[in-house]
């Protein structure tokens, strides 16, 4: 009888336990939709929830990057709705910051993650502040914001001050024709092909495209543009008025603002975050645009794991 009563005590308290996180892979149901999901690595360190950028990006492209780090901990890649794997119901009342906080609170839920990391790039920076500002961040350990979005009026700041530092020429016609509202004009489009060989990836070479992406969507447009709008560095869509930089402050989660050296985001820029947020920590990635992960994947992920691992020290 005993042993019996021990049995039952030992199944009691391991299906009462957290169930380390599996590599998998499926898809969760929420508004609007389904989106896709994978889980790569199972190392005893807390998850990281990796969020894309776009609006309209996917995760396909980074995958091979975070591997590094799947040694250490699970690594959890999510595509958005309207983003890649995920369902594509092409619904504008979807395309609101809220419905896509509710992706991240449903995935958690579908995960059950007690504790975790949470990282932002880009686009993806604004769903990582919008979440510490509207839903309950007990379960979060820290939230990276890399190259991020935070408020689009210091993006268009930065944006003017990086095409400064193109040539006359490029500078010109990049003002010229975002006066005229010509977006399409082919001089307009090698310019901000100028642009963006300078702050958004600035690896030489042609791409090579990642085998994870293979059958999966392209970015989708439609979404960016009604978000955002037809370029990278002016802001016409929906997220124009987007600001939470006001409410940085109220962040009391450990917190890093990672970017490139040459990122779209300045320097300057995080650190001026870092003054908002108390206690938080700023990595630069040297040699790297926007795309850390393509220019710089290895300078990039040794500051994610040294940052990581410091806050799971504490």
């Amino acid at each position: 009888m005993k042993s019996i009563f021990v049995f039952v005590l030992s199944a009691a308290l391991l299906f009462g336990c957290d169930q380390p996180l599996k590599p998998q892979e499926g898809y969760v149901q929420v508004t609007g939709g389904r989106i896709w999901y994978k889980v790569i690595g199972e190392g005893p360190g807390k998850p990281l929830m990796v969020m894309h950028g776009g609006p309209g990006g996917r995760s396909c492209g980074s995958i091979e990057a975070y591997q590094a780090l799947a040694n250490d901990r699970p690594i959890i890649f999510f595509d958005q709705l309207e983003s890649g794997m995920s369902d594509h119901p092409n619904d504008t009342s979807l395309w609101k910051v809220p419905y896509f906080v509710e992706q991240v609170e449903a995935l958690r839920k579908e995960l059950n993650l007690k504790s975790f990391h949470l990282l932002g790039g880009s686009w993806g920076g604004s769903i990582a502040v919008e979440y510490m500002m509207t839903k309950n961040t007990d379960a979060i350990a820290s939230v990276i914001f890399s190259g991020p979005l935070i408020g689009t009026p210091q993006w268009m700041k930065d944006s003017k001050v990086l095409i400064s530092r193109l040539s006359q020429p490029v500078q010109d016609t990049i003002n010229k024709y975002e006066t005229l509202g010509e977006y399409t004009a082919p001089a307009y489009l090698a310019a901000t092909d100028t642009f963006n060989i300078n702050f958004g990836s600035r690896k030489k070479g042609p791409r090579t495209p990642a085998p994870e992406c293979e059958g999966v969507p392209t970015s989708n447009r439609a979404i960016y543009n009604y978000m955002w709008g037809p370029t990278e560095f002016n802001a016409t869509g929906t997220l124009r008025d987007f600001d939470r930089v006001p409410d940085l402050h109220k962040i009391t989660t450990p917190t890093l603002f990672i970017g490139g050296e040459y990122d779209e985001v300045l320097p300057e820029t995080l650190y001026y975050y870092q003054t908002l947020v108390p206690g938080s920590k700023v990595a630069i990635v040297p040699n790297a645009g926007h795309a850390k992960t393509r220019d710089n994947p290895e300078d990039y992920m040794k500051s994610l794991k040294e940052f990581l691992e410091e806050v799971e020290s504490r």
